[in-house]
Protein backbone atom coordinates (compact mmCIF):
# COMPACT_ATOMS: atom_id res chain seq x y z
CA UNK A 1 0.00 0.00 0.00
CA UNK A 2 1.28 3.60 -1.19
CA UNK A 3 1.61 5.96 1.64
CA UNK A 4 -0.32 8.69 1.19
CA UNK A 5 2.00 12.06 0.29
CA UNK A 6 0.76 15.74 1.24
CA UNK A 7 3.55 18.70 0.11
CA UNK A 8 2.88 22.00 1.83
CA UNK A 9 4.47 24.23 -0.82
CA UNK A 10 5.68 27.83 -0.98
CA UNK A 11 5.00 28.83 2.93
CA UNK A 12 7.31 30.60 5.33
CA UNK A 13 8.60 27.52 6.90
CA UNK A 14 8.66 28.49 10.90
CA UNK A 15 10.36 25.08 12.31
CA UNK A 16 9.80 25.73 15.89
CA UNK A 17 13.68 25.96 17.00
CA UNK A 18 13.14 29.94 17.28
CA UNK A 19 15.96 30.52 14.02
CA UNK A 20 14.33 32.56 11.71
CA UNK A 21 11.85 31.01 8.99
CA UNK A 22 12.05 31.00 5.76
CA UNK A 23 9.99 30.14 2.06
CA UNK A 24 10.13 26.45 1.22
CA UNK A 25 7.85 23.38 0.79
CA UNK A 26 7.24 20.44 3.36
CA UNK A 27 6.66 17.17 2.24
CA UNK A 28 4.45 14.95 5.31
CA UNK A 29 4.58 11.19 4.07
CA UNK A 30 1.88 9.38 5.99
CA UNK A 31 2.87 10.10 10.00
CA UNK A 32 5.88 11.98 9.30
CA UNK A 33 7.74 14.56 7.63
CA UNK A 34 9.66 13.54 4.79
CA UNK A 35 11.72 16.69 3.97
CA UNK A 36 12.20 20.26 3.82
CA UNK A 37 13.22 22.19 0.93
CA UNK A 38 12.94 24.23 -1.97
CA UNK A 39 10.92 23.28 -5.15
CA UNK A 40 10.13 20.09 -4.32
CA UNK A 41 7.68 19.17 -7.23
CA UNK A 42 10.32 20.03 -9.27
CA UNK A 43 13.31 18.55 -7.90
CA UNK A 44 11.46 15.66 -5.88
CA UNK A 45 13.80 13.85 -2.79
CA UNK A 46 15.05 10.66 -3.69
CA UNK A 47 12.64 8.28 -3.32
CA UNK A 48 9.51 9.77 -3.72
CA UNK A 49 7.29 9.86 -6.61
CA UNK A 50 5.07 13.29 -5.75
CA UNK A 51 2.66 12.43 -9.27
CA UNK A 52 0.29 11.30 -6.94
CA UNK A 53 0.83 13.95 -3.93
CA UNK A 54 -1.74 15.97 -2.78
CA UNK A 55 -0.78 19.56 -3.12
CA UNK A 56 -1.52 22.55 -0.94
CA UNK A 57 -0.69 26.09 -2.00
CA UNK A 58 0.43 27.40 1.55
CA UNK A 59 1.90 30.90 -0.35
CA UNK A 60 0.98 34.00 2.02
CA UNK A 61 0.75 31.44 4.98
CA UNK A 62 2.65 30.40 8.00
CA UNK A 63 3.61 26.13 7.94
CA UNK A 64 4.87 25.62 11.90
CA UNK A 65 4.63 22.32 13.89
CA UNK A 66 1.47 22.13 15.68
CA UNK A 67 1.08 23.76 19.09
CA UNK A 68 1.65 22.26 22.29
CA UNK A 69 -0.45 23.34 25.10
CA UNK A 70 1.90 23.32 28.11
CA UNK A 71 -0.43 23.49 30.74
CA UNK A 72 -4.42 21.66 30.11
CA UNK A 73 -7.11 19.96 32.54
CA UNK A 74 -7.95 17.69 29.25
CA UNK A 75 -7.63 14.96 31.13
CA UNK A 76 -11.33 13.88 30.86
CA UNK A 77 -12.25 16.16 27.77
CA UNK A 78 -10.45 13.95 25.53
CA UNK A 79 -12.46 10.95 26.44
CA UNK A 80 -15.80 12.84 26.20
CA UNK A 81 -15.42 14.93 23.34
CA UNK A 82 -12.62 13.39 21.12
CA UNK A 83 -13.18 15.77 18.13
CA UNK A 84 -12.10 18.82 20.68
CA UNK A 85 -12.51 21.68 18.72
CA UNK A 86 -11.45 24.46 21.60
CA UNK A 87 -7.85 23.37 21.17
CA UNK A 88 -7.87 21.99 17.53
CA UNK A 89 -9.39 25.45 16.13
CA UNK A 90 -6.19 27.21 17.61
CA UNK A 91 -4.09 24.76 16.15
CA UNK A 92 -2.94 23.31 18.90
CA UNK A 93 -1.90 19.05 18.09
CA UNK A 94 -1.15 17.81 21.79
CA UNK A 95 -1.98 18.78 25.24
CA UNK A 96 -0.11 18.34 28.56
CA UNK A 97 -2.27 17.03 30.47
CA UNK A 98 -2.50 16.19 34.57
CA UNK A 99 -1.49 19.39 35.86
CA UNK A 100 -1.80 21.64 39.16
CA UNK A 101 -1.72 18.35 40.97
CA UNK A 102 -5.05 16.40 39.49
CA UNK A 103 -5.07 14.00 37.34
CA UNK A 104 -7.55 10.98 36.33
CA UNK A 105 -5.34 8.25 36.91
CA UNK A 106 -4.19 6.51 39.76
CA UNK A 107 -7.28 6.81 41.13
CA UNK A 108 -11.40 5.57 41.14
CA UNK A 109 -14.55 7.43 42.72
CA UNK A 110 -17.84 6.98 42.04
CA UNK A 111 -17.95 11.18 43.06
CA UNK A 112 -14.76 13.11 43.52
CA UNK A 113 -14.37 15.66 45.41
CA UNK A 114 -12.84 19.45 45.00
CA UNK A 115 -10.37 20.13 43.38
CA UNK A 116 -10.29 17.21 41.79
CA UNK A 117 -13.64 18.31 40.30
CA UNK A 118 -12.15 20.50 37.81
CA UNK A 119 -11.85 17.29 35.55
CA UNK A 120 -15.71 16.55 36.60
CA UNK A 121 -16.74 14.77 39.70
CA UNK A 122 -17.43 11.29 38.05
CA UNK A 123 -14.83 11.12 35.68
CA UNK A 124 -12.31 9.03 37.74
CA UNK A 125 -12.35 5.48 36.70
CA UNK A 126 -8.64 4.49 36.31
CA UNK A 127 -6.86 2.98 38.94
CA UNK A 128 -3.63 3.40 37.10
CA UNK A 129 -2.06 5.09 34.00
CA UNK A 130 -2.20 2.10 31.79
CA UNK A 131 -6.24 1.83 32.18
CA UNK A 132 -5.88 5.83 31.47
CA UNK A 133 -3.88 5.25 27.96
CA UNK A 134 -6.29 2.42 26.78
CA UNK A 135 -9.43 4.49 27.42
CA UNK A 136 -7.38 7.26 25.43
CA UNK A 137 -6.42 4.66 23.02
CA UNK A 138 -10.20 3.60 22.58
CA UNK A 139 -11.70 7.23 22.20
CA UNK A 140 -9.45 8.08 19.20
CA UNK A 141 -9.06 11.79 20.29
CA UNK A 142 -8.28 14.05 17.65
CA UNK A 143 -5.07 14.95 19.25
CA UNK A 144 -2.08 13.97 21.22
CA UNK A 145 -2.18 13.34 25.01
CA UNK A 146 1.06 13.65 27.28
CA UNK A 147 -0.46 12.73 30.93
CA UNK A 148 1.40 14.02 34.15
CA UNK A 149 0.73 12.55 37.35
CA UNK A 150 -1.56 14.65 40.22
CA UNK A 151 0.01 14.78 43.35
CA UNK A 152 -3.18 15.69 44.57
CA UNK A 153 -4.90 12.72 43.08
CA UNK A 154 -2.12 10.64 44.68
CA UNK A 155 -3.23 11.74 48.18
CA UNK A 156 -6.58 11.05 47.15
CA UNK A 157 -5.93 7.56 46.27
CA UNK A 158 -3.74 6.75 49.47
CA UNK A 159 -4.72 8.97 52.63
CA UNK A 160 -8.11 9.01 54.51
CA UNK A 161 -7.42 12.66 55.87
CA UNK A 162 -5.82 15.23 53.40
CA UNK A 163 -5.64 17.73 55.81
CA UNK A 164 -2.14 16.87 57.35
CA UNK A 165 1.24 15.04 56.06
CA UNK A 166 1.04 11.42 54.50
CA UNK A 167 2.85 9.11 57.10
CA UNK A 168 5.57 6.49 56.16
CA UNK A 169 2.56 3.97 54.92
CA UNK A 170 0.20 6.69 52.79
CA UNK A 171 4.00 8.16 51.24
CA UNK A 172 5.05 4.12 50.32
CA UNK A 173 1.72 3.74 48.54
CA UNK A 174 1.74 7.05 47.15
CA UNK A 175 5.50 6.17 45.62
CA UNK A 176 4.22 3.12 44.67
CA UNK A 177 1.28 4.23 42.70
CA UNK A 178 3.25 6.59 41.01
CA UNK A 179 6.20 4.18 39.72
CA UNK A 180 3.79 2.43 38.37
CA UNK A 181 2.74 5.34 36.01
CA UNK A 182 5.85 6.29 35.27
CA UNK A 183 6.84 3.00 33.88
CA UNK A 184 3.45 3.22 31.94
CA UNK A 185 4.27 6.48 30.41
CA UNK A 186 3.88 8.93 32.45
CA UNK A 187 5.72 12.15 31.64
CA UNK A 188 6.57 13.10 35.60
CA UNK A 189 4.77 14.48 38.74
CA UNK A 190 2.57 17.96 38.91
CA UNK A 191 1.67 19.38 42.05
CA UNK A 192 -1.26 21.87 43.37
CA UNK A 193 0.00 22.97 47.10
CA UNK A 194 -2.19 26.04 46.49
CA UNK A 195 -5.31 23.64 47.11
CA UNK A 196 -6.38 22.74 50.76
CA UNK A 197 -6.28 19.00 49.70
CA UNK A 198 -2.48 19.47 49.33
CA UNK A 199 -1.23 22.51 51.23
CA UNK A 200 -0.53 20.11 54.44
CA UNK A 201 1.90 18.00 52.37
CA UNK A 202 5.28 19.38 53.69
CA UNK A 203 8.42 20.11 50.99
CA UNK A 204 9.92 16.49 52.02
CA UNK A 205 6.48 14.41 50.74
CA UNK A 206 6.90 16.67 47.41
CA UNK A 207 10.72 15.80 46.66
CA UNK A 208 9.97 11.92 48.11
CA UNK A 209 7.64 11.47 44.95
CA UNK A 210 9.92 13.92 42.71
CA UNK A 211 12.81 11.34 43.42
CA UNK A 212 10.87 8.34 41.60
CA UNK A 213 10.22 10.93 38.74
CA UNK A 214 13.88 11.38 38.31
CA UNK A 215 14.30 7.42 38.08
CA UNK A 216 12.51 7.65 34.90
CA UNK A 217 13.27 10.47 33.35
CA UNK A 218 10.24 12.65 33.50
CA UNK A 219 9.71 16.65 35.08
CA UNK A 220 8.29 17.95 38.25
CA UNK A 221 5.24 20.76 37.29
CA UNK A 222 4.24 23.20 40.12
CA UNK A 223 1.05 25.78 40.72
CA UNK A 224 3.21 27.10 43.37
CA UNK A 225 1.90 27.11 47.37
CA UNK A 226 1.70 30.66 46.92
CA UNK A 227 1.42 33.30 43.98
CA UNK A 228 0.45 36.32 46.13
CA UNK A 229 2.59 37.40 48.93
CA UNK A 230 4.87 34.92 49.59
CA UNK A 231 5.81 33.79 46.02
CA UNK A 232 9.33 34.07 46.65
CA UNK A 233 9.14 31.77 49.16
CA UNK A 234 7.19 28.98 47.10
CA UNK A 235 9.37 29.36 44.11
CA UNK A 236 12.50 28.73 46.58
CA UNK A 237 10.18 25.43 47.99
CA UNK A 238 9.74 24.43 44.11
CA UNK A 239 12.95 24.82 43.42
CA UNK A 240 14.86 22.82 46.28
CA UNK A 241 12.23 20.16 45.78
CA UNK A 242 12.98 19.86 42.31
CA UNK A 243 17.15 20.23 42.75
CA UNK A 244 17.37 17.86 45.42
CA UNK A 245 15.36 14.87 43.41
CA UNK A 246 17.47 15.84 40.86
CA UNK A 247 14.64 16.60 38.30
CA UNK A 248 13.99 19.71 35.95
CA UNK A 249 11.16 21.84 37.38
CA UNK A 250 8.46 23.57 35.18
CA UNK A 251 6.89 26.47 37.32
CA UNK A 252 3.07 26.51 36.28
CA UNK A 253 1.30 29.59 35.20
CA UNK A 254 3.51 31.74 36.85
CA UNK A 255 1.85 34.60 37.77
CA UNK A 256 2.17 37.64 40.48
CA UNK A 257 -1.87 37.47 41.76
CA UNK A 258 -3.59 40.29 43.66
CA UNK A 259 -3.24 44.04 43.76
CA UNK A 260 -0.16 43.65 46.30
CA UNK A 261 1.83 41.66 44.52
CA UNK A 262 1.50 43.73 41.04
CA UNK A 263 4.91 44.14 39.26
CA UNK A 264 6.62 41.65 40.97
CA UNK A 265 7.70 39.78 38.80
CA UNK A 266 10.68 42.31 38.50
CA UNK A 267 11.44 39.91 41.43
CA UNK A 268 10.28 36.92 40.76
CA UNK A 269 11.99 36.30 37.16
CA UNK A 270 15.14 37.12 38.32
CA UNK A 271 14.74 34.03 41.16
CA UNK A 272 13.98 31.59 38.21
CA UNK A 273 17.18 32.91 36.51
CA UNK A 274 19.23 32.51 39.78
CA UNK A 275 17.62 28.91 40.22
CA UNK A 276 18.25 28.45 36.46
CA UNK A 277 22.22 28.45 36.90
CA UNK A 278 22.16 25.93 39.69
CA UNK A 279 18.84 23.48 37.89
CA UNK A 280 16.89 22.89 35.42
CA UNK A 281 13.30 25.25 34.81
CA UNK A 282 11.01 26.23 33.26
CA UNK A 283 7.51 27.76 33.22
CA UNK A 284 4.19 28.68 31.26
CA UNK A 285 1.91 31.68 31.03
CA UNK A 286 -1.31 32.63 29.01
CA UNK A 287 -2.08 35.55 27.98
CA UNK A 288 -4.78 37.12 29.93
CA UNK A 289 -4.87 38.86 33.52
CA UNK A 290 -7.77 36.71 34.76
CA UNK A 291 -7.19 33.49 36.43
CA UNK A 292 -9.82 30.39 36.90
CA UNK A 293 -10.25 27.65 39.16
CA UNK A 294 -13.21 26.82 41.95
CA UNK A 295 -14.91 29.27 43.71
CA UNK A 296 -12.78 30.38 47.13
CA UNK A 297 -13.69 33.21 49.07
CA UNK A 298 -10.72 33.83 50.46
CA UNK A 299 -9.56 34.85 46.49
CA UNK A 300 -13.10 36.99 46.94
CA UNK A 301 -11.22 40.85 48.24
CA UNK A 302 -13.89 42.85 47.21
CA UNK A 303 -11.44 44.54 44.65
CA UNK A 304 -10.36 42.32 41.45
CA UNK A 305 -13.16 41.55 39.43
CA UNK A 306 -15.22 38.57 40.09
CA UNK A 307 -16.45 36.25 37.38
CA UNK A 308 -18.76 33.47 38.18
CA UNK A 309 -17.94 30.33 35.82
CA UNK A 310 -20.78 28.12 37.73
CA UNK A 311 -21.92 26.91 40.63
CA UNK A 312 -23.58 24.14 41.63
CA UNK A 313 -26.76 25.50 44.04
CA UNK A 314 -27.09 28.64 41.46
CA UNK A 315 -26.33 27.93 38.22
CA UNK A 316 -27.94 31.06 36.87
CA UNK A 317 -24.91 32.26 38.03
CA UNK A 318 -22.71 31.40 35.38
CA UNK A 319 -21.39 34.20 33.52
CA UNK A 320 -22.05 36.65 36.15
CA UNK A 321 -20.47 38.88 37.85
CA UNK A 322 -19.51 38.25 41.87
CA UNK A 323 -20.22 42.16 42.67
CA UNK A 324 -23.65 42.15 40.63
CA UNK A 325 -24.91 39.04 42.36
CA UNK A 326 -23.93 40.26 45.81
CA UNK A 327 -25.59 43.52 45.31
CA UNK A 328 -28.98 41.91 44.15
CA UNK A 329 -28.42 39.45 47.46
CA UNK A 330 -27.83 42.49 49.87
CA UNK A 331 -24.74 41.15 51.02
CA UNK A 332 -20.75 41.05 51.02
CA UNK A 333 -19.06 39.02 48.12
CA UNK A 334 -17.42 37.19 50.10
CA UNK A 335 -20.80 35.87 51.65
CA UNK A 336 -22.27 35.73 48.54
CA UNK A 337 -19.16 33.56 47.18
CA UNK A 338 -20.07 30.97 50.28
CA UNK A 339 -23.67 30.91 48.73
CA UNK A 340 -22.39 29.81 45.47
CA UNK A 341 -20.58 27.67 46.38
CA UNK A 342 -19.63 24.51 45.13
CA UNK A 343 -18.89 26.44 42.23
CA UNK A 344 -16.43 28.26 39.70
CA UNK A 345 -14.79 31.59 38.58
CA UNK A 346 -12.20 33.85 36.64
CA UNK A 347 -10.89 36.05 39.19
CA UNK A 348 -9.11 38.87 37.55
CA UNK A 349 -5.83 39.37 39.80
CA UNK A 350 -2.94 39.83 37.19
CA UNK A 351 -1.54 43.22 35.76
CA UNK A 352 -0.93 43.69 32.53
CA UNK A 353 2.53 44.48 32.38
CA UNK A 354 3.54 41.18 35.00
CA UNK A 355 1.88 38.80 32.42
CA UNK A 356 3.64 40.67 29.26
CA UNK A 357 7.38 40.56 31.61
CA UNK A 358 6.40 36.95 32.04
CA UNK A 359 5.33 36.20 28.18
CA UNK A 360 8.58 37.84 27.32
CA UNK A 361 11.01 35.79 29.13
CA UNK A 362 13.34 33.16 27.12
CA UNK A 363 11.72 30.10 29.75
CA UNK A 364 8.45 30.77 29.23
CA UNK A 365 6.08 28.30 27.61
CA UNK A 366 2.36 29.25 26.21
CA UNK A 367 -0.30 27.11 27.90
CA UNK A 368 -3.84 27.67 27.79
CA UNK A 369 -5.20 26.47 31.32
CA UNK A 370 -8.56 26.18 29.93
CA UNK A 371 -11.03 24.05 32.17
CA UNK A 372 -13.79 22.61 29.93
CA UNK A 373 -16.21 21.35 32.37
CA UNK A 374 -16.87 25.27 33.50
CA UNK A 375 -19.86 25.78 32.28
CA UNK A 376 -18.86 29.11 31.50
CA UNK A 377 -15.35 28.84 30.97
CA UNK A 378 -12.59 31.51 31.05
CA UNK A 379 -12.12 32.38 26.84
CA UNK A 380 -8.61 31.14 27.06
CA UNK A 381 -9.81 27.22 26.81
CA UNK A 382 -10.24 28.48 23.41
CA UNK A 383 -8.55 31.53 22.53
CA UNK A 384 -5.04 31.31 24.10
CA UNK A 385 -2.60 30.47 21.45
CA UNK A 386 -4.17 32.60 18.29
CA UNK A 387 -4.23 35.51 21.33
CA UNK A 388 0.21 35.23 21.58
CA UNK A 389 0.03 35.41 17.97
CA UNK A 390 -2.12 38.25 17.67
CA UNK A 391 -1.90 40.48 20.21
CA UNK A 392 1.34 39.76 21.59
CA UNK A 393 3.39 39.01 18.45
CA UNK A 394 1.22 41.29 16.20
CA UNK A 395 0.16 43.84 18.53
CA UNK A 396 2.54 44.65 20.77
CA UNK A 397 5.82 43.42 18.87
CA UNK A 398 6.50 41.63 22.21
CA UNK A 399 8.67 38.68 20.51
CA UNK A 400 9.57 37.56 16.84
CA UNK A 401 7.32 34.99 15.19
CA UNK A 402 10.03 32.28 15.52
CA UNK A 403 9.91 33.30 18.70
CA UNK A 404 6.22 33.23 19.77
CA UNK A 405 6.25 30.01 17.77
CA UNK A 406 9.17 28.61 19.51
CA UNK A 407 7.62 28.99 22.78
CA UNK A 408 4.36 27.03 21.81
CA UNK A 409 6.41 24.27 20.01
CA UNK A 410 10.13 23.02 20.11
CA UNK A 411 11.00 24.73 23.76
CA UNK A 412 7.64 22.89 25.41
CA UNK A 413 8.92 19.83 23.64
CA UNK A 414 12.20 19.97 24.95
CA UNK A 415 10.86 20.99 28.38
CA UNK A 416 8.29 17.85 28.55
CA UNK A 417 10.81 15.24 26.77
CA UNK A 418 7.83 14.92 24.00
CA UNK A 419 9.95 12.69 21.45
CA UNK A 420 9.40 13.56 17.72
CA UNK A 421 7.70 16.86 18.02
CA UNK A 422 7.69 20.48 18.15
CA UNK A 423 10.09 21.17 15.26
CA UNK A 424 9.81 20.51 11.47
CA UNK A 425 12.27 17.82 11.06
CA UNK A 426 12.76 15.33 8.59
CA UNK A 427 11.29 11.84 10.34
CA UNK A 428 9.25 14.11 13.15
CA UNK A 429 5.73 13.32 13.20
CA UNK A 430 3.70 15.02 11.20
CA UNK A 431 1.73 17.16 13.36
CA UNK A 432 1.60 20.43 11.11
CA UNK A 433 -0.25 24.03 11.57
CA UNK A 434 -1.01 26.06 8.75
CA UNK A 435 -2.36 29.80 9.88
CA UNK A 436 -2.50 33.15 7.91
CA UNK A 437 -0.09 35.66 9.98
CA UNK A 438 -2.02 38.34 9.13
CA UNK A 439 -5.40 37.16 9.98
CA UNK A 440 -5.12 35.08 13.03
CA UNK A 441 -6.63 36.03 16.34
CA UNK A 442 -8.61 34.82 19.26
CA UNK A 443 -12.60 35.82 19.15
CA UNK A 444 -13.29 34.05 22.66
CA UNK A 445 -13.88 37.14 24.73
CA UNK A 446 -15.52 37.02 28.97
CA UNK A 447 -19.26 37.45 27.34
CA UNK A 448 -18.54 34.73 24.72
CA UNK A 449 -16.08 32.39 25.43
CA UNK A 450 -16.84 29.72 22.87
CA UNK A 451 -16.03 31.17 20.03
CA UNK A 452 -13.04 29.60 17.74
CA UNK A 453 -10.39 31.46 16.54
CA UNK A 454 -10.21 33.07 13.22
CA UNK A 455 -6.93 32.22 10.99
CA UNK A 456 -6.12 28.73 11.68
CA UNK A 457 -6.72 27.81 8.46
CA UNK A 458 -5.35 23.83 8.72
CA UNK A 459 -3.87 21.28 10.98
CA UNK A 460 -2.45 17.89 10.75
CA UNK A 461 -2.43 15.36 13.68
CA UNK A 462 -0.07 12.27 12.82
CA UNK A 463 0.12 13.40 9.05
CA UNK A 464 -3.57 13.26 9.00
CA UNK A 465 -5.78 16.58 7.78
CA UNK A 466 -7.80 16.78 10.89
CA UNK A 467 -8.82 20.66 11.17
CA UNK A 468 -9.57 23.07 8.42
CA UNK A 469 -11.03 26.59 9.23
CA UNK A 470 -15.05 26.61 7.64
CA UNK A 471 -15.50 22.83 7.46
CA UNK A 472 -18.52 21.98 8.88
CA UNK A 473 -17.43 18.69 10.16
CA UNK A 474 -13.84 17.02 11.86
CA UNK A 475 -11.53 15.73 9.49
CA UNK A 476 -10.18 13.09 11.01
CA UNK A 477 -9.24 11.85 14.49
CA UNK A 478 -5.87 10.52 14.48
CA UNK A 479 -4.46 11.72 18.20
CA UNK A 480 -2.72 9.21 20.61
CA UNK A 481 -1.39 8.84 23.95
CA UNK A 482 2.65 10.21 23.65
CA UNK A 483 5.75 8.18 24.91
CA UNK A 484 7.87 9.85 27.17
CA UNK A 485 11.06 10.52 25.91
CA UNK A 486 14.32 9.76 28.26
CA UNK A 487 16.18 12.74 28.64
CA UNK A 488 18.73 14.34 30.71
CA UNK A 489 19.50 17.49 29.18
CA UNK A 490 18.58 21.17 27.97
CA UNK A 491 15.53 21.66 30.22
CA UNK A 492 14.55 25.27 30.04
CA UNK A 493 17.25 26.63 28.54
CA UNK A 494 17.03 29.69 25.47
CA UNK A 495 17.04 28.86 22.18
Amino acid sequence: MNTPLTLLEGGLLVDGSGQPGWHGDLLLAGERIACLGEHLREHPPQGFDLAGAEVVDCRGKVVAPGFIDAHTHDDAAVLRMPEYLPKLSQGITTVVTGNCGISLAPYRAAQARPPLTLLGADSFRYADMAAYRDAVTAARPSLNVAPLVGHTTLRFAAMDDLGRPADAEEQARMAALLDGCMREGAFGLSSGLFYEEAYAAPADEVTALARVVARHGGVYATHLRSEMETILEAMVEAGDCAFEAGVPLVISHHKCAGPANWGRTAETLPLVDRLGERQSIAMDVYPYVAGSTVLREDLVDGVIDVLITWSEPHPEAGGRMLADIAAEWGMDQKSAALRLKPGGACYFQMREDDVERVMAHPRSMIGSDGLPHDRHPHPRLWGAFPRVLARYWRGRGLFTLEQAIHKMTGLTARNFRIAGRGLLRSGHQADVVVFDAERIRDRATYAQPELASEGVEAVYVNGALTYREGATALMARAGRVLTRERSAGGLGEAA
